[in-house]
């Protein structure tokens, strides 16, 4: 049954890329921008960019007010208590590196940082680091067969020696919704720092962090309908306060001094030089946009295309999906075929997939794999683009085969 998108109208480049005879199903990559977007982004470059917080003319003072009244708006997204608590960077991966750089200072030789087996490299990588560097413990939490944290084998491992949790909240290769809020009491009782890398999660549904008792969420614009180069870091008030500032330049200085100077807090100690105003204004106008929405059906619409993509692969032979995948996306091997033959042929007849490691390299490889195909949907797919993807998909098997 064919399963419209009403929203599609109000993302132009899927118009383009259909002229092109295009079908983009890599929304977990990075998802296309609607037209408020855009209208947000041209009205800044059109009617007077300036820099924020430090000019004084109307320009400048116009600026500041759109880019804090997106901070507002992220604030509110997240359900966060204070504005205040919203630190914008270049990316979820900067924010990542922003928490390893910062907490630094409080962890010792012997401390133990965990992560799970599943871990985008963004979120393994700057811990990695920092362990070799202090001689800390990275301490890798299991899954279980169906793509999920191992909750009992975390809760034993997360212990008294645990300084920092970093945890994703919904896999970018398995689609798995992990199980947060058991983690996140065990790492608080004890007394732990928890991070979770909301960059796959935040785009499906409200996230409340209050409720989720996290001491800081990331997330990236681009993949929740927003501009690229920002990323959001959330933090507790108080989680906020035991960060090191990692970055020195403008805006982030309260006095300076040949010799000695002395830094602002949260956020704008953390917003090192002129940041990316356009991107900030913009990731506003996607929030505005997406609140208009009525979230029950984007998710009804969104979890029948995920049934139907299922059910499309696991018709086919030959065909593993990995993993059990809840929404949003699938990865999957074919046996007998390489992921980037398959790859190519598909991108030959216009469907734009995602093959490789996915950056999870070592979950990848934990899997006795090199790579697997990757679709990944939103909201202003529908399933005529399924379809297509499934008649290239046979066609290139057969070519294959």
């Amino acid at each position: 049954m064919f399963q419209p998108s009403p929203w599609r109208a109000d993302f132009p480049a899927i118009a383009a890329l259909q002229r092109q005879h295009q079908t983009y199903l890599d929304s977990a990559a990075t998802t296309q921008k609607p037209q408020h977007l855009l209208d947000a982004l041209s009205h800044y470059y059109t009617q007077g960019a300036a820099n924020v917080h430090r000019a004084q003319h109307l320009p400048g003072a116009l600026a500041t007010q759109a880019f804090e009244a997106s901070r507002e708006k992220v604030a509110a997204w997240l359900n966060a208590a204070d504005a205040q608590q919203i630190v914008f960077t270049h990316g979820a991966t900067s924010a990542l590196n922003l928490l390893a750089y910062g907490l630094e200072w409080r962890l010792e030789a012997g401390d133990e940082i965990a992560v799970s087996a599943l871990e985008h490299h963004a979120n393994l990588l700057p811990w990695q680091q920092l362990a070799q560097r202090r001689g800390l413990r990275l301490v890798i939490l299991p899954l279980d067969a169906n793509g999920h944290i191992d909750l009992e084998a975390a809760l034993q491992l997360i212990g008294p020696r645990t300084r920092v949790l970093a945890v994703s909240q919904l896999s970018n290769v398995l689609g798995t919704w992990q199980p947060l809020q058991p983690l996140l009491d065990h790492a608080r009782a004890q007394g732990a720092l928890s991070v979770v890398d909301g960059a796959q999660g935040v785009v499906h549904g409200r996230h409340d962090v209050q409720q989720l008792g996290c001491d800081f969420y990331v997330f990236s614009s681009h993949k929740l309908y927003g501009p690229d180069g920002l990323g959001v870091l959330y933090g507790r008030r108080e989680a906020l306060g035991l960060l090191r500032h990692w970055q020195f330049g403008g805006e982030m200085v309260q006095l300076a001094g040949y010799q000695q100077s002395s830094f602002r807090p949260a956020p704008l100690g953390f917003e090192a030089g002129t940041p990316p105003i356009a991107s900030v204004i913009g990731l506003g106008a996607s929030l505005d946009y997406l609140a208009s929405l009525d979230a029950t059906s984007v998710v009804e619409h969104e979890a029948a295309l995920h049934r139907h993509l299922l059910r499309g692969l696991n018709d086919r032979e030959g065909v593993r999906i990995l993993g059990a995948p809840q929404l949003a996306l699938a990865s999957f091997v074919v046996e007998g075929v390489h992921n980037a033959d398959l790859a190519h042929l598909l991108t030959e007849q216009g469907i734009a997939v995602r093959a490789g490691h996915h950056c999870a390299m070592p979950l990848v490889n934990s899997l006795g794999l090199d790579g697997a195909i990757r679709v990944s949907l939103a909201l202003y797919n529908d399933s005529h683009d399924l379809e297509r993807f499934f008649s290239a998909l046979d066609q290139a098997l057969e070519l294959l085969r």
